[in-house]
């Protein structure tokens, strides 16, 4: 009712609208190949690495999901639509878009300055080196990288921070837990950032980093929905053609980064 008798909102708030559609189109159009790049590595990564990482949070929350619903009430709908957790993922979500944008941001602004007009096509080959570096890892013919030392305190300090809201259950707790386990560190996300960083732009860093997100929610919801054996017996299948779609992406990226120097 409100709306209704408010001309001048309306026309503001279309106004908004339009403008933010106009924009994300120019985005999608000009930068298309990289969010599909940037899928493709969330959809493979998270089937050959995320899985591991992520699925004991995955199938913590859907345990306590179906341990709270009395089991009079459970039924395949209420299995599957709690197994779904999406308030985690969009929580993840959330924190990769942010960080995409905050990363493009700062590259839009260093590449600004005439000795640092090379830095997006830099960042860019770096992300598709990082991704080729995950293919050669899972083809066994390169020895997996060190962890660097930054990210052990790092990773403590998130699982901690993430701890209490393993517990219990509720929409909020589930998207507060996605923010903050958007911050583990994690290889394939390195490259992803880089990439992010290489557009120089924060609404394309956001998106490709939101696109890289939605590419790893449904090998999760599969291991929330089939348990963590099940999924590993269904990921063997897949396991050699996961590193050759890495080898894909890597070079689209080093092709991106190649075309803007």
């Amino acid at each position: 009712m409100f709306l209704d008798s408010d001309p001048l909102l309306l026309e503001l708030l279309a106004a908004g609208y339009a403008h933010c559609a106009s924009a994300v189109s120019g985005v999608v159009s000009t930068q298309g190949g990289l969010f599909g790049g940037m899928f493709l590595a969330g959809l493979v990564g998270s089937a050959a690495h995320c899985v591991g990482m992520c699925g004991p949070f995955v199938l913590q929350q859907a345990a306590d999901r179906a341990q709270s619903v009395p089991a009079a009430r459970m039924s395949e709908f209420t299995r599957i639509s709690g197994a779904l957790l999406l308030p985690y993922h969009l929580g993840r979500l959330t924190t990769y878009a942010a960080l995409g944008a905050g990363v493009a941001a700062l590259t839009g602004s260093l590449a600004q300055l005439s000795w640092f007009g090379w830095l997006p096509s830099l960042l860019l080959a770096l992300a598709a080196l990082l991704f080729l570096t995950v293919a050669l890892e899972r083809l066994g013919l390169l020895r997996r990288l060190p962890v660097p030392a930054v990210a052990v305190p790092w990773s403590g300090l998130v699982s901690r921070t993430a701890a209490p809201l393993l517990r219990g259950g509720g929409a909020l707790r589930g998207y507060l837990l996605g923010l903050v386990l958007g911050f583990i560190p994690c290889g394939l996300l390195y490259g992803a950032f880089a990439a992010a960083a290489g557009t120089a732009d924060p609404l394309a860093g956001g998106l490709a980093l939101l696109t890289f997100g939605l590419g790893t929610v449904p090998a999760l919801i599969g291991v929330a929905l089939a348990g963590g054996l099940a999924w590993r017996r269904w990921q063997a299948p897949l396991t050699p053609v996961l590193p050759l779609l890495m080898l894909v992406n890597a070079g689209m990226l080093g092709y991106l980064a190649w075309s803007m120097a």
